[in-house]
Parts: structure tokens; C-alpha cells; sequence
């Protein structure tokens, strides 16, 4: 699913339509969206690269990490670094984010940045001011593809550090412009869905066309997190979860897959969920209360249960069950007695054959019988 993830941003927005827009959100519980943001900016950067994507460009928001950081994850992605300055702009917004950094530097304080990332870096120092940040992004991409219809793509690493500094509605106003951009192929960013109240989450997933969510493998309660059995089973959310995405397609419906992350040592990677049968047998157990009865039924008690004949299952004994209305018939005259002239109505004595046979209390009483009564009326 993340690669389907990847290839829709490659593929970038038809004629007339909004770019498609990806929130990666995650939660302290499983904290491996960054990972995940990370893989989907390398294969997006790769694609950009080799010319297979509808961008040409990529300009990086940076507000969690320094544009160094992100320099050399490319690097080690394979991605050649002097080449990289043709197709790549990082807006600086965690070096300086307030422009305290810039006063420091007249008075010999602080450091410049590296050579590699001053090359693709551009310094933002008020990141309250969210009509500038908007115009610094759409000015860097445009440096890079020109004024025509080539299109760039535009990565955000942290949203939570853009609500720290401004309101929600400039947060979504901003997302919202950039996504009606006609130069602007696709768009990305993450957030902790725990730092912010639901309705900030409600609202950031609202803007986007997909939403990827990582969530743990082995949800546990609060209770259950500090239980020693547990602790193992918890470690494994920080290295193991759900990629859980929701995609809004074009004729209106919703879309909705998951497969499993893990993050080794080699990297991030991505499996099907029916690989982790054994797992998941493993939280069932785990999720289990601890109380003092047996919830599951042994294998003698389950034969009981079976050999329980019900209401509706035991009348006739297996036979066909057969009713007696009153009225006489060929199969009926057998079992007929002598009429009784006490009695207004007898049940058989013998209690097997399940019949009850009517007598008449006089020779006046009409049968029952099949033919209308009033049809010697001329009417």
C-alpha cells in the first residue's frame, strides 16, 4: 500500500483538478510516521530524479529537521548530492524559525550551515507569517521549473510545529493554497495526531485526498501497558505497526487498505498482513482479561453443548411431522374409533401417534367439508 502511496504523488494531479495531498500521521503509542515520511520523500525524490514523475522539482518545508539531515538521508538513499541542487529546495524553517539565530550570527555566536546544505537551503526566520511562507514556497519551486506548466511537488515534515506558531485556520488556509496551485503536482506532510485536539486532526485530514495512519499492532489500554507479561509485547510497537491509509477516489468513494511496517536494521519496510498469523493469535491472548472463571469451553463441554436437542428440533423424532385438522380422509379412517357419545372430544390413548380425533355430538352437525355452503344461491 505505501509504494500505491508513492506511485499516486508520483503521478500528480490531472488537468484541472487540486493536487492529490497525503497526511502521515501517527501517535506515541507506534511513533514511526517520520520513518514513513522519510521513505515516501526518498521515493519521490528518486522519481524526480530519473524524470518518471509528473513534478520536476521538490521544494522541502523543514521545521522538525535541519536541511543537513535531510541532505545526507539522500545521500545515503543513493541520490547524488551535486545533482541534487537541479531538482531539490529546502525552506530552512527549523535553523531559524523567529530570526533569533541571525542576531547571534552578527556577534559571532552561531554556526553557519554545511557547504552541501547551504546549496539547497533557503532560511526562513518568521514562520509566524504565513502568507510569506506560502510565497517562499511557490517562489523556490518556480525558481526550479520556470513560469510554464512544469509542476513541483512540496513535502511538509511537521505540521505540529506549523500550529505552534499559527492558528489552525491560517495552517489550513495555507494547505488549501498550496494544493490549488496549478503549478503544484502533489503534496505530503506529517503529523502527531496525539500533540493536537481532534478537531485539528479532523481538520488537517479533511484537506488531503489521503490520510496513512500508523497504528500499533498490539493496542493496549493504559492498565495493561505497565503489566511486566506485556512489556515485550508493547516494545514491539516501536518497531512494528499498521500502515493503515484511506484514500478518497474521484467518483466520490473511499478506498480502504493496510499492511504491516517494521523498521529494522536495514530500513523501513513493508509486508502483507497475512504474514503475522502467529502474531496476532499471540495479542488475542495478551488482550485477554485476567479473571478468575474460564471463558472457553472444553472439548467435552463443547460435544454436550452439540448433543442439546432444541425446541424446534425435536418434535416427530426425525419423522415428518403430520397434522390433524378434523376432517376425514383414506389415511385418517384407520385410525378412527368408535364414537363415544359422552364425550365432546378425545385425545387418542395412544400418546406415540400424536393425533386427536373430533366426534360429533349429533347427526344435525355438518362436516367439514371443502364445498361452499351458499352455492345453491342465485344471486
Amino acid at each position: 500500500m505505501a509504494e500505491w502511496v508513492c506511485r499516486a504523488l508520483r503521478d500528480g494531479a490531472l488537468e484541472g483538478e487540486h493536487a492529490p495531498a497525503l497526511t502521515i500521521k501517527d501517535s506515541i503509542a507506534t511513533p514511526l510516521g517520520f520513518d514513513a515520511f522519510c521513505h515516501v520523500l526518498s521515493q519521490l525524490s528518486t522519481n524526480i530524479s530519473a524524470e518518471k514523475s509528473q513534478s520536476r522539482a521538490l521544494v522541502l518545508v523543514a521545521f522538525s529537521r535541519s536541511p543537513s539531515y535531510y541532505v545526507d538521508l539522500l545521500k545515503r538513499r543513493g541520490l547524488d548530492s551535486s545533482s541534487s541542487q537541479q531538482w531539490i529546495r529546502i525552506l530552512d524553517c527549523y535553523t531559524d524559525p523567529l530570526g533569533w539565530r541571525e542576531r547571534l550570527m552578527e556577534c559571532g555566536s552561531a554556526k553557519n550551515l554545511s557547504h552541501e546544505a547551504s546549496n539547497v537551503a533557503s532560511t526562513c526566520r518568521n514562520v509566524k507569517d504565513v502568507d510569506k511562507l506560502f510565497s517562499s514556497v511557490i517562489s523556490l519551486g518556480k525558481g526550479l521549473v520556470g513560469q510554464g506548466k512544469v509542476r513541483f511537488s512540496v513535502a511538509i515534515d511537521s505540521v505540529n510545529e506549523m500550529l505552534r506558531h499559527a492558528s489552525l485556520s491560517s495552517v489550513a488556509g495555507l494547505l488549501s493554497n498550496l494544493r490549488c496551485c496549478d503549478q503544484i503536482s502533489s503534496i505530503f506532510w506529517f503529523l502527531h495526531a496525539d500533540l493536537c485536539e481532534e478537531k485539528v486532526t479532523a481538520v488537517i485530514e479533511y484537506m488531503s485526498s489521503m490520510v496513512a495512519s500508523i497504528e500499533p499492532l498490539i493496542p493496549f489500554a493504559n492498565r495493561q501497558r505497565g503489566n511486566s507479561e506485556n512489556l515485550s509485547l508493547v516494545e514491539r510497537n516501536f518497531t512494528k505497526g499498521k500502515f493503515h491509509v484511506r484514500c478518497k477516489r474521484r467518483n466520490g468513494r473511499v478506498r480502504v487498505m493496510f499492511e504491516e511496517i517494521h523498521i529494522g536494521q536495514s530500513g523501513i519496510d513493508f509486508t502483507s498482513p497475512s504474514s503475522e498469523d502467529g502474531l496476532v493469535n499471540q495479542v488475542n491472548q495478551a488482550l485477554l482479561p485476567k479473571v478468575h472463571f474460564n471463558l472457553q469451553l472444553s472439548e467435552k463441554e463443547r460435544n454436550d453443548r452439540a448433543k442439546v436437542v432444541l425446541p424446534f428440533e425435536h418434535q416427530g423424532n426425525g419423522k415428518p411431522v403430520e397434522i390433524y385438522d378434523g376432517r376425514k380422509s383414506l389415511m385418517d379412517s384407520k385410525y378412527e374409533a368408535a364414537p363415544v357419545s359422552t364425550g365432546n372430544s378425545k385425545i387418542n390413548d395412544d400418546s406415540s401417534k400424536g393425533e386427536i380425533i373430533y366426534f360429533r355430538d349429533s347427526d344435525d352437525e355438518m362436516p367439514d367439508s371443502d364445498e361452499d355452503p351458499d352455492d345453491d344461491l342465485d344471486i
